[in-house]
């Protein structure tokens, strides 16, 4: 299966008609689909080369690249000495054991 990679998904869909709210709701959808949502555009996820192709092409198929915005940055490993988390919303890591 590959070597997993951390990943940041960001986007900017415009939404002034129901067919950006569509592409929106699609985007986000897809994201979903790879990670979980660190900010309202923002989603960071754990994908293996071919998820990563695979997460891609799902989101090339959602947006209007005339008019929405895509960005995919690959995080440095590990992430947790790189990233620094001030306020709400801080992300749950889904790879540390659950307490019950």
């Amino acid at each position: 299966m590959g070597v997993n990679m951390q990943v940041l998904v960001t986007y900017d869909v415009v939404t002034e008609t129901p067919a950006g709210r569509k592409r929106l709701r699609k985007v986000a959808q897809a994201c979903k689909n790879y990670g979980q949502r660190v900010q309202k555009s923002v989603f960071e996820c754990t994908v293996n080369e071919m998820q990563y192709e695979i997460m891609i092409r799902d989101l090339l198929k959602c947006i209007d690249e005339k008019e929405d915005s895509l960005r995919i940055y690959r995080l440095k490993e590990p992430k947790e000495q790189f990233v620094e988390e001030y306020g709400v919303n801080q992300s749950i890591d889904f790879e540390a054991p659950l307490i019950v």
